[in-house]
């Protein structure tokens, strides 16, 4: 079994040649074999090329393999780029900014392959998690969403320290956006269509250099991405409160209308229409959904 170790890299000079280091340490003393690092440069303009590249002539054979994009295409994009020009069974990803603990990687390996899983999640619920504030609002929404459409419990929905098989990523690979949202869209794919996953407690600390998260565009990216996968995975469940909401009101109104006007009105009739429609319309994407599979 061979593992490629996928680091998507853009403008992270202060940190990347921490971080492989890092790696190459680890991996060494677990005596894990045939293990490979991706390192995807996604169009640097600080100079982490010329880092990447110095790294590649340090090492080893096979040991560091240096993919350069001309230009910045996005993080699940340089992930994507790895996975394409891996020959490995397994993808291991991790960032390049030093914020998760890659010392966790040979205990996340081990752990996929001896337990015969598909994915494998290093969730940020562990004992020091240095988390924004700010960052942690949408999540506190999004998070119990995510696990309401996956019918499970899901800790970390966009964690970026995860292994899993890499002919389940290639199933998907086209549905699997060029941004952030790579992950949680993996994490919804996987779950969704019943294939075994894990989650196990990381820690989280500060990174190195300035972060590339916006907040407020991501997660409304995040949401909209949600929403779509959603249809596209699970159109009944995630419709299912706004079916509920529509039916309740409709039976409202349409208890007042009969014991107060002694008639329905046109309320009570649209709100009526509007239930039935919705629900038909996901039973219908339910079922081009099933069959699909």
């Amino acid at each position: 079994m061979k593992t490629s170790i996928i680091i998507p890299c853009y403008n992270e000079k202060h940190a990347i040649r921490e971080t492989i280091e890092c790696i190459w340490t680890v991996v060494r003393k677990s005596n894990i074999k045939n293990v490979e690092i991706i390192a995807v440069n996604d169009g640097s303009t600080d100079g982490s090329k010329h880092v990447l590249n110095s790294l590649a002539a340090e090492s080893q054979a096979g040991e560091l393999l240096v993919i350069h994009h001309n230009r910045n295409q996005g993080y699940g994009a340089a992930l994507k780029t790895g996975i394409r020009r891996s020959q490995s069974d397994y993808i291991c990803i991790t960032d390049a900014d030093g914020t998760y603990p890659n010392e966790r990687i040979p205990e996340l390996i081990r752990k996929i392959t001896s337990n015969d899983l598909d994915m494998v999640v290093g969730a940020r619920i562990g004992e020091n998690v240095d988390y924004s504030k700010i960052r942690s609002i949408p999540k506190m929404i999004l998070v119990p969403w995510v696990s309401f459409l996956c019918g499970t419990e899901v800790p970390d929905m966009n964690s970026g320290l995860r292994i899993f098989r890499r002919d389940r990523s290639l199933h998907f690979l086209k549905l699997l956006p060029d941004g952030f949202s790579f992950t949680t869209t993996i994490t919804i794919c996987l779950l969704r269509n019943r294939y075994a996953v894990e989650f196990i407690p990381i820690s989280y600390t500060k990174r190195i250099g300035k972060s590339h998260i916006k907040p407020i565009r991501d997660t409304l990216r995040f949401t909209q991405l949600i929403l779509r996968t959603g249809m596209y995975f699970a159109p009944m469940r995630l419709l299912a409160p706004l079916i509920a909401v529509l039916a309740v009101l409709f039976t409202i109104s349409g208890i007042y209308d009969l014991t107060a006007l002694n008639n329905l009105t046109d309320k009570t009739v649209l709100l009526g229409f509007a239930s039935l429609n919705v629900f038909l319309f996901a039973l219908l994407a339910d079922m081009i959904d099933k069959r699909s599979d």
